[in-house]
């Protein structure tokens, strides 16, 4: 650990967040989500945060998008690009999404 400026501590183990550019051109209907930007540690974490904010990080998560769709049903359909390097404060999460309402 190592005293910060501003008295706060940093540590320095902990990974920086990247910020990733997530698209999908599969499901683009009203009320769905075209896109979104998310802070994670890799490409395939990333791949694992829904543009409404929720985990898809297990079979279930993704079994009950199948019934009401609002993005993806397969991750396998999610674009991935890396646009840049999160502060060093920025939590894993969404950060904004696209949402185009019907």
């Amino acid at each position: 650990m190592q005293r910060a400026k501003d008295n706060q501590f940093l540590n320095l183990n902990t990974k920086t967040m990247k910020l990733y550019l997530l698209t999908q051109k599969v499901n683009n209907d009203y009320d769905t989500f075209d896109s979104c930007i998310v802070a994670a540690e890799t490409e395939q974490d990333a791949k694992t945060i829904h543009p409404d904010g929720d985990e898809m990080n297990t079979p279930n998560n993704w079994q009950q998008e199948l019934f009401y769709s609002n993005w993806v049903t397969d991750v396998k359909d999610i674009q991935v690009k890396e646009i840049g390097t999160a502060t060093a404060d920025t939590k894993r999460g969404l950060i904004l999404a696209s949402f185009n309402a019907g």
